[in-house]
């Protein structure tokens, strides 16, 4: 079981990927809205992973990955991002991330790019992409807080 850390600035995105995470039979152990809130989440909590949105206020994606490979040059990171920003990507993987996944996010798309950044990983309670579709869903209709971010 990897320990993840959930970084977008979209509250809805962070509960959707933490769904999703949770269905592949892995622990989300922190959520940031952005850069700076990963660094200090990620040297506090030591995470596996890190998924992080390249567009954010504050710290972008690019940045935060360039930071976090400065405390720890092994960092795992899957970078998430919209269509359009494809120069972006390129420039996340140029820094150090491992991945990425084009939003939207589904859970077989997360699965294989997960997969590929730790090849002997074993899913466990693996849902069907019905069942994580059925959860996601179920996220989004979760009352907002005040903080939508």
């Amino acid at each position: 079981m990897l320990k993840v850390l959930v970084v977008d600035d979209s509250l809805i995105m962070r509960r959707n990927i933490t769904k999703m995470v949770e269905a592949l039979g892995h622990k989300v152990v922190g959520e940031a809205k952005d850069g700076h809130e990963s660094i200090a989440l990620y040297a506090r909590l030591k995470p596996d992973l890190v998924t992080m949105d390249i567009t954010m206020p504050e710290m972008d994606g690019i940045t935060a990955v360039q930071e976090l490979k400065k405390i720890d040059k092994h960092v795992k990171i899957i970078m998430v991002t919209s269509h359009g920003q494809e120069e972006m990507v390129i420039n996340a993987i140029r820094s150090g991330a491992g991945g990425y996944l084009l939003k939207p996010i589904n859970l077989m798309k997360l699965r294989d790019t997960v997969r590929k950044i730790f090849p002997n990983i074993i899913d466990e309670n693996v849902l069907t992409q019905k069942e994580a579709a059925l959860l996601v869903d179920e996220a989004i209709k979760l009352p907002e807080i005040e903080d939508i971010s």
